[in-house]
């Protein structure tokens, strides 16, 4: 494998990497709004409930 062969795998690597990465951070964040999303309707019904009571 030539210098410049390496080089270029490295460089896919990264970029995989950095998509691999890229990827992850938005799942998270996607997670993250959907918790809240959940969070706030649980906690509204909560409050409709209480005050049916």
């Amino acid at each position: 494998m030539t210098k410049n062969e390496k080089h270029e795998r490295l460089v896919r690597e990264r970029e995989e990497i950095t998509a691999r990465v890229a990827r992850f951070k938005a799942t998270q964040e996607r997670f993250a709004r959907e918790r809240e999303q959940y969070a706030t309707v649980t906690w509204a019904k909560a409050g409709k409930n209480e005050r049916a009571e």
